[in-house]
């Protein structure tokens, strides 16, 4: 995913709740990231997402933290205040307890890029660190997707 990002020249930000910057972690493992990853923000207090990201309060009040328009909302507030091509974002619900009336393994994520925003439920099963990982793995693959799909800026 890094090597289409580099090179079609664009950047990459992660707005990250429940996997608490494990997302970034996982991008900056691999050599190189820095030519395309910018930075991330971990935003796991809503006032966080708020303040720093620019979800709308008013998304929060009415959808909560764990929903579509939450991802989505972070995912082009981290690309817009860390001036990205695309943004990433995870929310969700890693454990051990519900959240917002949503169960564990409850996860929406979300890419955000020139002209496109693209946003995924997923359902996940394990304990904490798995649903993590796993929200992880389905970000990364989520990205490549609509890199593929969508033509370069360049």
């Amino acid at each position: 995913m890094l090597e289409l990002l580099v090179d079609r020249g664009e950047t990459l930000a992660t707005a990250e709740s429940l996997t608490g910057g494990l997302l970034a972690a996982r991008i900056t493992d691999v050599p190189g990231a820095s030519q395309s990853f910018v930075g991330g923000v971990v935003s796991y207090a809503t006032r966080v997402k708020v303040s720093v990201l620019d979800v709308p309060a008013e998304v929060v009040e009415r959808h909560g933290v764990v929903s579509e328009e939450c991802a989505t909302a972070m995912a082009r507030g981290v690309r817009r205040r860390l001036d990205a091509t695309w943004g990433v974002a995870t929310t969700g619900v890693a454990g051990p307890d519900s959240q917002e009336g949503r169960p564990v393994g409850t996860v929406w994520i979300a890419v955000a890029g020139p002209g496109v925003v693209r946003a995924r439920l997923l359902a996940l099963d394990g304990d904490r660190q798995q649903i993590r990982e796993a929200t992880c793995e389905s970000a990364v693959t989520l990205l490549r997707d609509l890199l593929r799909e969508e033509p370069g800026l360049r």
